[in-house]
């Protein structure tokens, strides 16, 4: 597989889905409670992007393929029940930077298997929506914070990261019908 040309770096802050939604892929802010209902039920949709012939196909060269945002997502899943975790053990973390453009690249997203991706995105779902699952009613008001300073209860911590997971689903049906589709990244 030729090596893939470099996908220009997201820095716009998504934070405003978090109360505003998002135009481009439809978003509703969600009640945090529902959470793992609805990143489970995106599940089904990454394996049959990832079981498809076009897995690995960029729409165009500066837009991530299927294969690549299912590898952001796996990520994403880990990284933000790690800081759902912090939130709900610590008072007021600071969550470490995570450049996911340089992971991308440094973990070789283009390159993975589609099959091994699409199980550890399902186990990586799984254990994130349990997580979710398991906040109790007194705990969705926990704060946390992202090093740029944006600050997050548990609750707005949960509709930011089921948005990204929805908005690269989005990213994945409009690449697999419209060859120019650029999609957004969030951290």
């Amino acid at each position: 597989m030729p090596e893939p040309s470099a996908v220009p770096p997201e820095s716009r802050d998504w934070t405003f889905v978090i109360t505003e939604g998002c135009g481009e892929c439809a978003f509703v802010p969600q009640q945090p409670d529902q959470t793992g209902d609805r990143l489970r039920a995106s599940v089904p949709i990454w394996r049959r992007a990832l079981a498809s012939s076009t897995a690995t196909r960029r729409p165009s060269p500066g837009v991530w393929s299927p294969l690549e945002y299912a590898c952001h997502v796996r990520d994403a899943c880990q990284l933000f029940r790690h800081r759902l975790e912090l939130m709900l053990a610590e008072e007021d973390p600071v969550f470490a930077n995570w450049d996911q453009d340089a992971t991308a690249v440094d973990d070789d997203y283009f390159h993975q298997d589609p099959a091994r991706v699409a199980e550890a995105l399902a186990g990586e779902a799984e254990a994130t929506a349990a997580a979710f699952d398991a906040v109790s009613p007194d705990q969705w008001a926990r704060p946390g914070r992202r090093s740029n300073g944006s600050t997050f209860t548990v609750g707005s911590f949960a509709v930011y990261f089921l948005h990204d997971v929805e908005h690269h689903v989005h990213d994945i049906a409009k690449g697999a019908v419209s060859k120019g589709a650029q999609g957004a990244r969030s951290e």
